[in-house]
């Protein structure tokens, strides 16, 4: 199926970006094109014009400072796979742009295309929400930045305004005793995650000072399985602890809420869910030790 008709721009700044959806609030924005422009071709969205970001240098790239690590909106899946930088210090995030559809995914789709389209079965919702990333966002009014619980508010929705830009994602850099794990159950025609799992945690004397586990490809946004979490406070990651604290995986997710498909349904996804936890926080607690 063709796209509606619609006009084309090409912004050249971010500012310019945002006098253009400033001018025009039903025009949107174009990175990688991997999330908008199947949605054009099926005519879930019919924008009066397409702002072309895709040139904008200042949104490409990682880089880290004192201790945060920040990367810009237009880097690639690939770019973000294979960063040195992100193997070290965020190997969740590696891992989880590594596994996103398949090379010619990887190489032209963005991060920022990626989390702005918020897709409850993509990969990095869950994982940036698991790392305590915040969305860097400048628009008419100046920066702002957002949690990921706040910047999810719902299905296929962000917090992002019609005139606003994300330019960053910014995600605290792991530190010693600190390690990062993404796993996923991968339709295996899409890709996209049936059920994903991403787990950070960190390990002090022997025992785990904190956890984070959040999923995905279960409910309408990513959601955290705090469960899991408390279980393991002050524990020793064993595989007994971590079987147990697994086990309370399907009791964080509402009856009501997950989804279900043709493929896998609701019920499935609540009993293997666990599983992919286990093997998220396991591969976190490998690399923490």
């Amino acid at each position: 199926m063709y796209a509606p008709q619609f006009d084309y721009h090409r912004a050249d700044s971010v500012s310019q970006a945002v006098q253009m959806l400033g001018r025009d609030p039903d025009a949107k924005l174009l990175a990688g094109g991997h999330s908008l422009i199947p949605i054009l071709k099926l005519r879930l969205a019919a924008p009066s014009a397409v702002i072309d970001i895709g040139r904008i240098d200042a949104l490409k790239g990682v880089s880290e400072n004192d201790g945060t690590l920040r990367i810009g909106s237009l880097t690639t899946h690939a770019e973000i796979a294979s960063s040195d930088l992100l193997r070290a210090k965020a190997a969740g995030l590696s891992e989880a742009a590594g596994v996103i559809g398949d090379p010619a995914v990887r190489n032209r789709g963005t991060i920022g295309g990626n989390v702005a389209h918020a897709d409850p079965a993509s990969d990095l919702p869950a994982v940036l929400s698991c790392l305590g990333a915040s969305f860097v966002i400048e628009g008419p009014r100046g920066a702002r930045s957002e949690t990921a619980s706040r910047f999810f508010p719902g299905l296929m929705t962000t917090s992002l305004r019609d005139d606003e830009v994300l330019t960053a994602i910014e995600v605290p850099a792991s530190g010693n005793g600190e390690g990062s794990a993404y796993v996923k159950f991968a339709h295996p025609a899409s890709r996209y995650a049936v059920v994903g799992a991403a787990a950070k945690v960190s390990i002090r004397d022997g025992a785990c000072a904190e956890a984070s586990v959040v999923l995905s490809g279960l409910m309408p946004t990513p959601v955290r399985a705090l469960g899991v979490e408390q279980a393991l406070a002050g524990k020793p990651l064993t595989d007994s602890e971590l079987s147990k604290a697994c086990s309370l995986t399907a009791g964080c997710l509402p009856d009501d809420e997950v989804l279900g498909d043709v493929f896998a349904s609701a019920e499935y996804r609540r009993s293997v869910a666990a599983v992919w936890v286990r093997r998220a926080l396991a591969a976190a607690a490998a690399r923490a030790a």
